[in-house]
């Protein structure tokens, strides 16, 4: 029996003296040496008690050895579970103990906390540093360079993402192999990469983005990435005329055009710009054509699916739109009341279908049956419309979810945070428009009778508590919360009032 995940991405390329990472010290790590890299940890894996099936908890900093303990899991059988590096140790302690994760790699600068919360939660603990140094490789030196792949099946898990919802609860996303390899072999047809590609890599590694489309697309077309730790704008413009392609966020595209140095000439012989994880502005893709010459291509996903859309690789790439839904990918626009669809040019949910699209929530089998229908439909969401010539148009979220940066930020943990402050009555969280982050999260509190609660004050709780990308940009004590006739609170109104709040003034 194969594994099919690791033999397709990984396992191809062993011997292989070609190059797969560029580093930004100069040095090139060949696809062969990173596979024994990888071998060695999964000798670490199986030493230290996991089995197949058995889940991993990696927070550890961008770097080749943190690649190759993806590929360790993927060839011992290991279902892999990244965690966003931002994330406390509050945070952490949900996604630890509700994975059931066995071990725990996290950063030796946390050694200490993190090692404590994983005893407690009965996993064991190794460290991975962003230069490849810790307990984890230091184990790996002394194991063989090559490991017996472990069998599965396409069905079997993989990954697990967690993705959190309204209610604050995270839920991990079953992601199989199949749902996995799937998009990452659809992906490299319709985008056209090759074995000639290098791809510019700026993105983290604990999102799908970077890491099951970014490197998983790579991986599977036999080409190279320049493997940076973050974007770095120097290191991207020094980088750029050594690659054919380059995956990003808008900011990345907004900070190119922001500097006078990106021209025409240093973009020319680029193959492919690509661009997701927010929405990216029409005033962003004309700007960034009338400069390069090059049209984005921006394409629409879900943590639970992968990659659903994509603007085509020969056509018109629309600005305002996602494209056409992938080959093998069904989509439909629905009344999120009854489930019916919706006449072409209306407002509903979007609903896809696909191998792309996950098992299921981890131990959520009421909110995996709310969202899951049982013909294969997810439930996205999102909210959508089809234009007269078949692009999709994302035209809002069905769940008030807010993405800043590419991050995802759903509003009622920060609420629930906010309402334990002193002097708070309630909060709403909103997003608002950012010339930089696409959106970026607003906290509106309202005061208990007679008190005036600090905004610094809660300000700095949001720091202690929450991952930076989460933190409020601005805390403003308002006199009530707009509501309805059932007293929900109505959000649009607010989104509405604050909408220019952080834009830029005009200029005359």
């Amino acid at each position: 029996m194969s594994n099919p995940l690791y033999d397709r991405l990984f396992g191809c390329h062993a011997g292989r003296m070609s190059p797969f990472l560029h580093l930004p010290d100069g040095g090139t790590l060949t696809h062969d040496a990173f596979l024994r890299r990888a071998a060695q940890i999964a000798h670490v894996l199986t030493a230290r008690g996991l089995k197949p099936g058995d889940r991993l908890a990696a927070q550890v900093q961008k770097s080749p050895e943190a690649l190759a303990l993806y590929a360790a899991c993927a060839q011992a059988g290991v279902v892999f579970l990244p965690l966003n590096t931002a994330y406390t140790t509050d945070e952490l302690s949900y996604f630890i103990e509700n994975s059931g994760a066995k071990l725990v790699v996290g950063d030796p600068a946390r050694a200490d906390e993190l090692g404590a919360l994983s005893e407690k939660l009965g996993a064991r603990f190794d460290t991975l540093a962003g230069d490849g140094t810790g307990s984890l490789t230091a184990a790996a030196d002394d194991e063989p360079d090559s490991f017996d792949t472990v069998p599965r099946e396409a069905d079997d898990l993989a990954a697990f993402l967690y993705t959190s919802g309204t209610t604050g609860r995270s839920k991990g996303a079953m992601l199989t192999q199949a749902n996995l390899l799937s998009n990452a072999e659809t992906l490299v047809d319709h985008w056209r990469f090759t074995a000639d590609d290098v791809l510019l890599h700026a993105l983290p590694i604990f999102h799908t983005h970077g890491l099951f489309v970014a490197t998983n697309v790579t991986l599977a077309a036999g080409g190279a990435m320049i493997f940076l730790p973050k974007f770095d704008l120097e290191q991207i413009l020094d980088a750029l005329p050594r690659a054919t392609s380059m995956m990003g966020v808008p900011t990345f595209y907004t900070r190119l055009l922001d500097d006078p140095r990106f021209t025409r000439d240093l973009a020319q012989h680029m193959r492919l710009f690509i661009s997701g994880s927010a929405p990216l502005l029409e005033d962003t893709h004309r700007q960034f054509e009338a400069r390069t010459g090059h049209r984005i291509l921006e394409r629409y996903g879900m943590t639970e699916t992968n990659m659903n859309t994509s603007n085509p690789y020969d056509g018109e790439r629309r600005a305002g739109t996602v494209g056409f839904p992938l080959p093998g990918v069904e989509l439909k626009i629905c009344d999120p009341e009854t489930g019916a669809e919706v006449a072409q040019g209306e407002v509903g949910q979007i609903e896809v279908r696909g191998p792309n699209v996950f098992k299921g929530y981890w131990q959520m089998p009421e909110k995996t049956a709310a969202e899951l229908r049982e013909d294969g439909f997810f439930i996205t969401g999102d909210l959508g419309r089809l234009d007269a010539d078949g692009y999709v148009q994302i035209v809002g979220r069905n769940k008030d979810l807010i993405i800043s940066g590419g991050y995802n930020i759903y509003p009622k943990e920060i609420e629930l945070l906010l309402d334990d402050q002193p002097g708070v009555l309630e909060s709403a969280v909103i997003g608002v428009p950012h010339p930089d982050f696409g959106e970026t999260v607003l906290a509106l509190i309202v005061p208990q009778p007679g008190e005036t609660p600090d905004p610094e004050a809660i300000t700095a709780a949001c720091a202690e508590t929450l991952a930076r990308y989460k933190h409020p940009r601005k805390v403003l004590v308002i006199d009530e919360l707009p509501r309805n006739t059932m007293g929900k609170v109505q959000k649009n109104i607010l989104r509405d009032r604050y909408a220019t709040l952080f834009q830029p003034a005009p200029s005359n």
